[in-house]
């Protein structure tokens, strides 16, 4: 890659799409699902293992550091949850790795001569010191690249204990079967990256495999998706402990609408029973006022007609009394 375009690649990653107005970049976006999702969390199979014995070529989605920019911009502003198709990718590409390994380890034992369970055990030791002694000198070497010269002497001295743990682990293996068979080269599948190692390889073999880019990188794929689950399993239970308690306020709410339209059931009641004892008691006012009302006409009239009726006695008699004068 030419210097000027590392330096449009880097602007990409570190501006998105938008960065030179070009629009036709912007077509598609980030939550495209033609978009790869792993590549936009940086650990698409894809990737990480370009240029190794496995390389599995171009991705069949879209690879654009652009739009991992776009990304990174807006998962900080809400939650997109891609982890969880990037989860499911890198699920399906590791177990078809076990599987593989599997099928391997299958072939071997199909092959290689059989072996009693001791010798079994004791060819299994020398393996587990070899892929001990690989790790140690590929760390050692990084640190030496690093310029950490003390770090990486330290484990040099390590590596030279575990050594001699080998010698003494394949002086056992050899005293416990014969010569002829201890020479055919035992081989045993990495669980990692399921490349094979020889019960005889040397040191520098070792530290190439545990310290190269296919084993390197399948490290990285199965840390990356143990971290994935993590991540999804956090996110799955804030996700379920939101919903549980948006739909906890939903009851509440519920409960209080509910007592509430009860309380104004009740107050409406009540109201109602008040208008209808103020009709009643103001009917009853209004029949008293009326009963008494006509009982003073009553009487009224009573003593009009009583009046009229002592007026009229005594005009009799007054009459009769000048009759008889």
């Amino acid at each position: 890659m030419s210097a000027q375009a590392q330096m449009r690649a880097l602007l990409d990653q570190l501006m998105g799409t938008a960065r030179d107005g070009d629009e036709t970049r912007q077509r598609v976006k980030f939550t495209d699902d033609r978009v790869c999702k792993s590549h936009l969390l940086d650990c698409c199979p894809h990737d990480i293992l370009a240029g190794t014995r496995m390389d599995l070529g171009e991705c069949t989605k879209i690879h654009d550091l652009a739009l991992r920019a776009d990304y990174e911009i807006a998962s900080k502003e809400r939650d997109l949850f891609f982890e969880l198709d990037a989860m499911d990718h890198l699920e399906s590409f590791i177990a078809e790795c076990d599987r593989r390994t599997e099928l391997a380890k299958k072939r071997l034992a199909e092959t290689q001569e059989e072996i009693s369970a001791e010798v079994s055990a004791k060819a299994e030791k020398v393996h587990e010191l070899n892929e001990e002694i690989g790790k140690l000198l590929a760390k050692a070497e990084q640190l030496g690249a690093e310029g950490n010269v003390d770090e990486s002497q330290k484990i040099l001295m390590e590596v030279e204990k575990v050594r001699a743990k080998k010698k003494e682990a394949e002086e056992e293996y050899r005293n416990s079967m014969p010569a002829s068979s201890f020479q055919q080269q035992k081989l045993r599948v990495c669980e990692v990256c399921s490349a094979y190692l020889g019960l005889h390889d040397n040191d520098r073999r070792l530290a190439d495999h545990f310290g190269g880019k296919l084993h390197l990188g399948f490290i990285q794929i199965r840390e990356k998706l143990d971290q994935l689950r993590k991540t999804v399993a956090e996110k799955q239970e804030k996700r379920n402990q939101d919903r549980l308690r948006r739909r906890e306020e939903r009851e509440r709410e519920e409960r209080l609408s509910r007592r509430s339209g009860s309380r104004t059931r009740d107050r409406r009641r009540s109201r109602s029973r008040d208008r209808r004892r103020r009709r009643s008691r103001s009917t009853s006012r209004e029949r008293r006022k009326s009963s008494r009302s006509r009982s003073r006409d009553r009487h009224r009239r009573h003593r009009s007609r009583s009046r009229s009726h002592s007026r009229g006695h005594r005009r009799a008699s007054r009459d009769r009394s000048a009759k008889y004068k």
